[in-house]
């Protein structure tokens, strides 16, 4: 039997212990340990699952929801959905669906300090820099605003006498996303608004670590005028995947998030004949030269490293300090001593805790292999507590020196406050170094030379290469491109490539003859670039 929430149909949860989540004008309460809704077919749907995952808040673990593993009927509802709208959908006219981005936009813009708190509280992250995971969302939701001009296919008259040909972008139908935790606003945001924009239809399901930046996400675009099913949410985690990857009606996947998982999403999902873009794990270098202007790298090395709590993809993790570079290690460690940790709503806070227990065991766990295998840690972040947030998942900012590399902290990505650092003679040593890596996401030289930086740019072996910028992200108008074993799939996330994911091409050959004489039957293949009479 169904139930409305607000208005919105629903199933009563079969666990009495979960909370009822409530609601205030369409946005979420803050009520602690509320049960976090689908969002299927432009309604707020309640589970009907006996499988409930805590949020914790990783400041404190208060409980700050619970999350359900979608069943199946609810999964199947969600794509049911989306694929009754996606007719529709397709051809609404494309300034129509772009005027709705532009609506996004503007609710995006108007809440972004809403969003940036739900995303402190179950993310951990500082304030700003959760600010700025919507930022560069809603850049991407500002690119597909220009879907007008992105679709736009080709044409040449004339191809022969009288043959014209022309090209069409088309959208695909049911597209699935598959969200981290690292970045809760902006990579849902680098996925469904390309998506609906080229005309697909979309199911997300954000991890189960961070629903709700999604669900206030999908209020949002309610709000913004998207059509019912059009975009859909449901919850879960590995059992979850496997329905995106095996669903005959999806027809594209979107990942971000760790090895293991990218690789089994793209060999499962295209084994069923999807498209799949899956951006994965990354051991991202710093290459500092001699000549780099100090006081400007140190700061952004610190900030590179310890932002977010190293906890994203694009995180220079690994520093190669070239000959007499390696002396800034010093003021490298120190810059990085001064660093505050603290609950992201502290206007003192530059670090905020690790995402789980779970995430601070590991981290802590790599940065011993590392003094067993025989590097020096002279900034060591274990062990450290936060007054008023005792039970937070905190690690200190920590610099390792002398790092080799067959040694864990290097073959492994950390995901944590961690930097590592290696020292090379040359330039040429540090490039052999970094191609040797398996990974290929990112990579920044810091130099004043503009011949060891344009050396550096084209013989590195990587997908986005920033000099003297720390963490190369380009904007939405380009793609993100990361590379090798950081990236498996047909193409990259948003910008041209994006519309190409999204979007299948079309391509008409016309004959409109005017007159003259008949050609006749031809049985052997047109030749239709030659001159004919």
């Amino acid at each position: 039997m169904l139930r409305l929430i607000n208005g919105a149909s629903s199933r009563v949860s079969a666990t009495s212990s979960v909370p009822k989540r409530s609601f205030h004008g369409g946005y979420f309460s803050s009520t602690s340990g509320k049960p976090v809704p689908m969002f299927i077919n432009g309604k707020f749907v309640e589970s009907s699952s006996t499988k409930w995952l805590d949020v914790p808040n990783p400041a404190t673990q208060e409980v700050v929801s619970r999350t359900p593993e979608s069943t199946t009927a609810e999964m199947e509802s969600a794509v049911k959905a989306a694929k009754e709208a996606f007719p529709a959908w397709r051809n609404t006219p494309v300034p129509a669906r772009v005027r709705i981005m532009f609506n996004l936009q503007q609710l995006l813009t108007k809440h972004q300090d809403d969003l940036a708190k739900i995303i402190v509280e179950e993310q951990g992250k500082t304030f700003a820099d959760a600010k700025g995971d919507v930022f560069r969302g809603l850049e991407v939701v500002e690119h597909s605003c220009s879907m007008g001009t992105l679709l736009m296919g080709e044409t040449m008259e004339n191809v022969s006498r009288d043959v014209d040909t022309y090209s069409y972008r088309q959208p695909l139908g049911v597209s699935a996303g598959i969200a981290p935790f690292n970045f809760p606003a902006m990579i849902p945001l680098w996925m469904f608004p390309m998506a609906v924009a080229c005309g697909n239809t979309f199911v997300l399901k954000p991890s189960e670590r961070v629903p709700n930046t999604s669900m206030f996400i999908a209020e949002l675009a309610k709000q913004a005028g998207l059509p019912a099913g059009v975009f859909n949410i449901i919850h879960g985690a590995k059992d979850t995947v496997n329905f995106i990857c095996d669903h005959p009606d999806i027809k594209t996947i979107s990942f971000v998030g760790g090895d293991a998982a990218g690789r089994h999403i793209h060999e499962r999902g295209t084994k069923n004949g999807k498209r799949v873009q899956s951006n994965m794990a990354a051991k991202n270098h710093a290459t500092i030269m001699p000549d780099a202007d100090r006081d400007r790298t140190i700061d952004a090395l610190v900030g590179a490293a310890f932002g977010a709590s190293g906890q994203r993809c694009m995180a220079l993790s690994a520093a190669i300090f070239v000959g007499e570079s390696k002396e800034w290690i010093t003021d490298v460690v120190e810059k990085a001593r001064s660093l505050r940790l603290g609950q992201g709503m502290q206007d003192t806070a530059d670090v905020g805790p690790l995402i789980s227990c779970a995430s601070k065991e590991r981290v802590e766990k790599l940065i011993q292999t590392a003094h067993d295998q025989g590097a020096k840690v002279p900034l060591d972040g274990r062990g450290v507590s936060v007054k008023g947030f005792e039970k937070g998942n905190f690690i200190g900012p920590t610099v390792i020196t002398d790092v080799k590399p067959h040694m864990k902290v290097y073959t492994e990505e950390i995901f944590g406050p961690v930097l590592i650092c290696l020292t090379v003679d040359t330039i040429d040593d540090a490039i052999a170094l970094i191609n040797n890596n398996p990974y290929g996401n990112g990579t920044a030289i810091f130099t004043t030379s503009g011949a060891h930086a344009r050396k550096y740019q084209y013989n590195i072996d990587v997908g986005q290469v920033g000099i003297n910028v720390p963490i190369p992200v380009p904007l939405p108008f380009f793609s993100f491109t990361g590379s090798r074993n950081s990236f498996l799939g047909s193409t990259h996330f948003y910008g041209k490539m994006g519309v190409d994911f999204f979007t299948q091409t079309k391509t008409i050959t016309s004959n409109w003859r005017t007159g003259g004489v008949s050609m006749g039957v031809q049985t052997s293949m047109p030749l239709l670039g030659q001159q004919q009479k």
